[in-house]
């Protein structure tokens, strides 16, 4: 049994861990926004700070995919009607409610468009775990579908933009294979080529390799978004409108997810556990993943990247909230 705590159970540590763990992760996030607007006056730091953006996400992904345990595969495919239905509503139909959200909210700003389907078409790989925790929900179970998740999301991602963004806007296929392959592909690859390597030394990879990455994800996605924001700068603090303009599609989007994820359990007859398990893997997303693809794919339009930052600080007071209003349905 490992020691370590990267995915493991979420029940054995209190709840307000990670309630605290979330929420300092979503300040971090917002004071590296606005580092980068006051770092962005300097000339100097703005002409170079784009260069770092793509280490830094590079990065963070490698940690991201170290962390992540692929071993769970097996795991998911015990319980079928679970990974289905999570499946279809993820991959399926949230591509198709993005789309139409955004035609409906989004339609005179395509750029925005475009950030608001890349944020909901990625299911989220790391604090849906915390919520699902607090609302007592079935961590093991949730845990098993992540790596899915993960790989879904990777491979599907690029078909989602060909589709759905290049309907919005014409993106250049050797572009986006280009992003894919830096960001995506390399990273994936040589975290799994550090399991590979360091198979016959678990307690150096799980005890120090692992762990450090894992801590070091929000500090590198951190120093991107800094990064982002310098080189930027002047051309986001002309645009803060669009916070405005996002809260709305966003907010639409987490209630109809949530109240089709607790249709979807009472007619498959989950338990109270595995229904809240389903909810929320179907409504947390995972910008990180997206974000690399947005500054790598659409260099020259800033905006897009900027939905992606934006989400999280909306989606996190929503998780919050929707695991309360969970707990107070177990209740009745």
């Amino acid at each position: 049994m490992e020691k370590r705590f990267i995915y493991g159970d979420i029940r054995k540590i209190p709840n307000f861990y990670y309630t605290i763990r979330c929420w300092v992760r979503s300040f971090i996030i917002l004071f590296a926004v606005g580092s980068g607007l006051l770092l962005g006056q300097l000339d100097v730091i703005e002409q170079y700070a784009e260069t770092l953006v793509v280490p830094f996400l590079f990065l963070m992904l490698y940690g991201l995919f170290l962390t992540i345990p692929l071993h769970q595969l097996k795991k998911a495919f015990l319980n079928i009607r679970f990974l289905g239905s999570s499946t279809i509503i993820n991959f399926i139909w949230t591509p198709v409610l993005a789309w139409g959200l955004g035609a409906i909210f989004l339609s005179n700003h395509p750029a925005l468009w475009i950030g608001f389907i890349m944020l909901m078409v990625t299911p989220c790989t790391d604090w849906y775990l915390a919520f699902t925790g607090i609302a007592k929900g079935n961590v093991s179970l949730s845990t098993s579908v992540l790596p899915i998740n993960l790989i879904l999301q990777v491979l599907l991602l690029p078909v989602y933009l060909l589709l759905f963004a290049g309907s919005i806007e014409t993106i250049p296929l050797s572009t986006l294979i280009e992003s894919i392959l830096i960001v995506l592909v390399i990273p994936f690859a040589l975290a799994h080529l550090t399991r590979f390597l360091l198979r016959r030394k678990e307690t150096v990879l799980n005890n120090k390799v692992i762990p450090f990455f894992s801590n070091a994800q929000i500090f590198f996605l951190s120093l991107a978004i800094m990064a982002m924001f310098a080189s930027q700068g002047s051309y986001l603090l002309a645009n803060l409108e669009v916070i405005y303009i996002l809260i709305i599609p966003i907010l639409v989007f987490f209630v109809i997810n949530y109240v089709l994820g607790r249709l979807v359990g009472r007619v498959l007859k989950f338990s109270y556990e595995d229904s809240v398990s389903l909810s929320l893997t179907i409504i947390a997303r995972n910008s990180p993943v997206a974000l690399a693809i947005a500054v790598t794919a659409f260099p020259n339009q800033p905006l897009i990247a900027l939905a992606l930052v934006i989400g999280p600080s909306i989606e996190l007071p929503v998780l919050a909230i929707v695991s309360q209003v969970l707990l107070f349905t177990k209740k009745e």
